[in-house]
């Protein structure tokens, strides 16, 4: 199922509205969630340039211009503070950029211009700063430049071009007076490359700016015995900001009982539209697991959740066991909708698997299964749901007699990641308490898997399934990782860098 396939489901699931999956965001008529990430923008110059040089100042706004309607393509919500070439205006813009809220400044150098002018824009903000040093063309023409008989527009001229002047004045600043900052130089047209690199900045900023308003639940206890998943809940908001909620099984259970028979069958018809149900899966299992979907969509909408973790051995509560028995469905139709589930009470990866939805990877949760020596391919999967919406083909469902290792019986999914290039990620707590986010590159690659009801898909690597595994565990992750499609390690670098955090890649 593709994202845009999986939109029609959505529909149907967000009935309300007023649902969001965080605080920063609105839903518009159409029920989708609408981000308030704002980008401040403000390009700078001198003003004794102005009476010198004609044109000058038309020039460089006309190229402040170009970026606004290019960043404009990127993210529609910027704030321009316009050229600012005077330290008055310095402070109003610094003003403006912190009553607007912005979650990143982009500074476009134009020309050489006072860091003065520069320091007050962004100093009261504490937000990152995206320096961009982007020439107007690839080179001045030297020969028509040299042919100019008045020296005067000569300088002119030359100070169009010259966004590189200022920037190690700025950047000394900027580390001497705490200010953390990223650069990007290019040119403003036909470089490919450096607007790639300043959309991977913007999408980074926002996916950040996601994780920090991000409200995940956490539902039941950790698998006893687990330790590499046992978190410290301060660390995950130090490092990514966003709310814990810490719920009870026994809510669900309870709401299950509110769900009507209309409402149970509606859920039914939308399964069976979302997965490849099989015809061995009892018809009273469909309807649990629709009941429990209802509910579960009824608890988001509660707490305004944009992710979860879950674990529940149920054992002796029968309302309990079931509610969770019956939640593999709900929850993979949940993580399709953007709001991730990790199985086991796995919080880290609940994270990891929020980050990469957020890059509109996916983020599925999985594991190593096996290693398959003759094809040099890693078999990864996991019981309990799957990313529906990133799958290789539609999804089956498989009735269980036992759940491995867990308490419980009932459907799960059986599914692939999509063939072709995945990055791998894990939230790693490392000794002491901080966080680090690791990575990997590699492809989802088609071949026998096992058909055992769970997700599962063959992975190769550039550097080879054994040094991968020993490279990838000689970091400490804990053993479940989330996997999204295409290649994003360049963005998680840049996302690691606005959250101070260290980033690993692989391969």
């Amino acid at each position: 199922m593709s994202f845009d396939e999986n939109y029609n489901i959505q529909k149907r699931l967000t009935k309300k509205e007023d649902i969001s999956l965080n605080i920063i965001v609105h839903t518009s008529n159409n029920g989708k969630a609408v981000s308030t990430f704002k980008i401040g923008l403000f390009g700078i110059g001198l003003d004794t340039y102005w009476p010198q040089f004609a044109g000058l100042k038309e020039r460089l706004k006309s190229y402040l211009h170009e970026v606004h309607e290019k960043l404009s393509a990127i993210h529609s919500n910027i704030i321009n503070a316009g050229l600012i070439d005077t330290v008055d205006k310095a402070f109003d813009a610094g003003k403006m950029f912190r009553q607007q809220d912005v979650d990143l400044i982009v500074l476009y150098v134009t020309t050489y211009a006072l860091s003065s002018t520069v320091l007050p824009v962004v100093q009261r903000a504490k937000v990152p700063v995206i320096i961009l040093n982007l020439a107007p063309e690839a080179s001045i023409d030297y020969k028509a430049f040299n042919a100019m008989n008045d020296r005067t527009k000569m300088t002119g001229e030359w100070l169009a071009y010259c966004s590189a002047c200022p920037v190690p004045e700025i950047a000394n600043v900027f580390n001497r007076t705490g200010i953390k900052f990223h650069q990007v130089t290019g040119m403003l047209n036909n470089d490919e490359e450096c607007w790639k690199e300043i959309a991977e900045w913007v999408q980074a900023a926002k996916v950040a700016n996601t994780m920090f308003y991000n409200r995940l639940g956490c539902m039941g206890h950790y698998y006893s015995g687990m330790l590499d998943i046992y978190s410290d809940l301060t660390q995950q908001y130090a490092h990514f900001g966003g709310h814990i909620e810490l719920i009870e099984v026994e809510e669900l259970a309870s709401l299950r009982k509110e769900i009507t028979n209309e409402e149970m069958q509606d859920r039914v018809q939308v399964i069976h539209e979302s997965f490849d149900v099989q015809h061995d899966c009892p018809e009273e299992e469909i309807q649990k697991a629709a009941i429990t979907s209802v509910a579960l969509d009824r608890l988001v909408d509660k707490y305004h959740l944009g992710s979860l973790a879950y674990y529940y051995k149920g054992t002796g509560n029968v309302e309990n066991e079931e509610a969770i028995a019956s939640i593999i469905l709900g929850n993979s139709l949940l993580t399709a909708r953007g709001i991730p589930v990790a199985g086991e009470y796995e919080i880290k990866n609940a994270q990891a698997m929020k980050i990469m939805d957020s890059f509109g990877t996916g983020g599925s949760f999985t594991e190593y299964y096996a290693m398959d020596y003759n094809d040099n391919v890693i078999l990864m999967g996991h019981d309990g749901p799957g990313h529906i919406a990133i799958a290789e083909g539609k999804t089956k469902v498989r009735p269980l007699g036992v759940y491995h290792g867990k308490v419980g019986k009932g459907l799960s999914v059986e599914m692939s990641v999509k063939n072709g290039p995945v990055t791998l990620l894990s939230v790693v707590e490392k000794k002491g308490g901080s966080l680090m986010l690791l990575v990997a590159e590699g492809e989802s690659v088609s071949g026998p898997i096992l058909q055992i009801g769970n997700t599962n898909s063959r992975y190769k690597f550039s550097i080879g399934a054994r040094a991968f595994v020993n490279n990838w565990n000689m970091h400490g992750p804990a053993h479940h990782c989330a996997v999204g499609v295409g290649h994003i390690s360049s963005k998680i670098q840049k996302l690691g860098e606005l959250l101070n955090m260290e980033v690993v890649k692989v391969c």
